[in-house]
C-alpha cells in the first residue's frame, strides 16, 4: 500500500479519536469524510491490502443483522475482521472501517462491511469485494431510494460492470434478487423450504410481484414475507433457483428466538438463534450462507452465530427495573408487519409504542403506514402509544382500522412517551416498541439516560 494511503488513513484516525474525545460525533463516518478526500483512491488500496478479501452485504432489511452474524462465523473460523458495526453503512462508514482496522496488532484477514442499497454500487466500484451478498428489496425511502425496479436496475448494471465478478451470496425467494445474475456467475443461492410458515398468499401491499425479465404476474405456491417465497412465471419460465443452503425448519418460538434447521452442502445443522421471527431466521440463512463462501465450516459457523444477541434496535431486550423492553426497528411495510406477525405469536395482550419519524433518514414520506397490516394486532392491543414527529399520523391509521380510541395515548414527545408507556406498564409486563431509524436512535437515548443499555453494542 502507498505512504499517501498510510497517511491519510493515519489522518482520518487521529480526526476519528479528536471527534470522540470532544464529544461531537461523528466517529464513524467523519473520519472516511477526511480519507477519501484526502486519497480518493485509498479505500479501494486498503480494502486489496486485506488478504482475506472483502465481503460487502446488501438489502433493504437485515442487512445490519445479517452482518453481525456473519462477523461471528468469520472470527470463529480464526480471522481477523473489520467491520462497520455501528452501522454505518455509506461509503464514509466503510471508509472509516478501513482506515481504523489498521490499528491493533497484525494486518486484518478479511473485511465485512454493510452497505446502503443506494451506496453500494459506488462502494463495489472501489472496494472490489471477493464476494457479495444480495438479500432483499423492499419499498423503504421512496424519496430517496426510488422505486424498487431502479435500485434493480442498478444493481444489475453494477454486476454487470464488475471484472471478475465476485462470487455472488443471493436470496432465491426474492424475484428481484434472483434475476440479477448473468449466466455462468458463481453463485450460492439461500432461502426457506418450510411450507410450515406460508404466509398463505401475498399481503396487498406486496412489493415485487413480476417478472423482471417479461413482466408477467409471477404465480406462488408460497409465500413467506412481502414478495418473497417459492414463486415461478408462466410466461417466460424463470423460476425461483433451488437454494444451497435452506430453512427446512423455521423453529419459530414467539418474540424470544428460534431454533430453524438448516440443509447446506456439508449436511444439515441447526442454530438456537436469540433473534425473533421469520425474517431473522432469513437473516441467519443468509450470513450461513456467506459464511460457507468466505470458507467457513457449516457447523462452525452455526455455533457462532447461535451466540449472537440482537442488534442495536433490532430485536434488542432491556430491563427497566421490573419491566421489559423489547425494540423491534420498523421502518417500511414489510418490516413493520414482519414485527406484526412475530408478535402475534405471543400469547399475550400487547403494550405498544409505536413511534413514526419523518426526518431524512427515515424517510419525508410516511405514507407507508397505511400498508402495514396493523388489523390482526387490535384485539390484543391492551394500551397503544403513539409517538414521533408523525405521531397524529399514526393515530390517525389506528382510528381508521378500528381501534377503539381509548386505548390510544398521542404523546408527540418520545421522552415523555417512553415514560408514560412504562408508567401505565404493570408490573412484569412487557413493553413492545416499533420505532422507525431515528425515532429508535432517540428511545434508545432515553434508556440508555435511564442505565438499561449501553449507547451502543458491543463492536468486538
Amino acid at each position: 500500500m502507498s505512504t499517501r494511503a498510510r497517511a491519510s488513513a493515519a489522518v482520518a484516525r487521529a480526526v476519528g479519536r479528536a471527534s470522540r474525545a470532544l464529544g461531537r460525533g461523528g466517529g464513524t463516518a467523519l473520519p472516511g469524510h477526511v480519507l477519501v478526500r484526502l486519497d480518493p483512491g485509498a479505500v479501494g488500496r486498503l480494502a486489496a491490502d486485506l488478504p482475506g478479501g472483502c465481503i460487502l452485504i446488501s438489502a433493504t432489511n437485515g442487512k445490519t443483522t445479517t452482518t453481525r452474524l456473519l462477523v461471528a462465523a468469520l472470527r470463529s473460523n480464526g480471522q481477523r475482521v473489520i467491520t462497520n458495526a455501528a452501522g454505518a453503512n455509506l461509503m464514509s462508514g466503510v471508509a472509516t472501517a478501513l482506515a481504523e482496522g489498521r490499528t491493533g496488532q497484525g494486518a486484518p484477514a478479511c473485511g465485512a462491511f454493510e452497505v446502503d442499497e443506494a451506496a453500494l454500487p459506488d462502494v463495489a466500484a472501489r472496494v472490489r469485494p471477493t464476494v457479495l451478498l444480495l438479500m432483499n428489496l423492499f419499498r423503504d425511502q421512496l424519496d430517496r431510494h426510488g422505486e424498487l425496479e431502479a435500485i434493480a436496475g442498478r444493481w444489475g448494471a453494477m454486476l454487470e460492470g464488475m471484472d471478475p465478478v465476485p462470487r455472488l451470496v443471493l436470496c432465491a425467494d426474492d424475484p428481484l434478487i434472483a434475476a440479477l445474475p448473468r449466466p455462468g456467475s458463481d453463485v450460492i443461492w439461500f432461502g426457506i423450504d418450510d411450507p410450515a410458515v406460508s404466509a398463505g398468499g401475498l399481503p396487498h401491499a406486496a412489493d415485487s410481484i413480476r417478472c423482471r425479465a417479461c413482466a408477467t404476474p409471477l404465480v406462488y405456491e408460497e409465500v413467506w414475507l412481502g414478495h418473497m417465497g417459492t414463486w415461478a412465471c408462466p410466461a417466460c419460465g424463470l423460476r425461483r433457483p433451488t437454494p444451497v443452503v435452506a430453512v427446512v425448519h423455521a423453529g419459530l418460538d414467539g418474540a424470544r428466538g428460534a431454533r430453524p434447521r438448516f440443509r447446506t452442502t456439508e449436511g444439515d445443522v441447526t442454530l438456537d438463534l436469540g433473534l425473533p421471527g421469520l425474517h431473522n431466521v432469513m437473516n441467519a440463512a443468509g450470513a450461513l450462507a456467506a459464511a460457507l463462501a468466505m470458507g467457513v465450516p457449516a457447523a462452525d459457523a452455526a455455533v457462532a452465530i447461535s451466540g449472537v444477541g440482537a442488534a442495536f434496535g433490532r430485536g434488542e431486550r432491556v430491563r427497566v427495573d421490573d419491566r421489559e423492553v423489547v425494540l423491534l426497528l420498523a421502518k417500511n411495510p414489510a418490516g413493520a408487519n414482519e414485527n406484526v406477525r412475530t408478535l402475534l405469536l405471543e400469547d399475550r395482550d400487547h403494550d405498544l409504542l409505536v413511534a413514526l419519524n419523518d426526518r431524512i433518514a427515515d424517510g419525508r414520506d410516511v405514507s407507508w403506514i397505511w400498508d402495514v397490516d396493523w388489523e390482526p394486532m387490535l384485539p390484543r392491543i391492551r394500551r397503544l402509544t403513539a409517538t414521533g414527529t408523525r405521531a397524529h399520523d399514526l393515530a390517525l391509521r389506528f382510528r381508521y382500522a378500528g381501534l377503539d380510541m381509548s386505548r390510544v395515548h398521542v404523546i408527540p414527545d418520545h421522552g415523555a412517551a417512553l415514560a408514560g408507556a412504562l408508567a401505565a406498564l404493570p408490573a412484569g409486563g412487557t413493553l413492545d416498541v416499533l420505532p422507525t431509524y431515528t425515532a429508535m436512535h432517540e428511545i434508545r437515548t432515553d434508556l440508555v439516560a435511564r442505565g438499561a443499555a449501553s449507547a451502543f453494542w458491543d463492536p468486538a
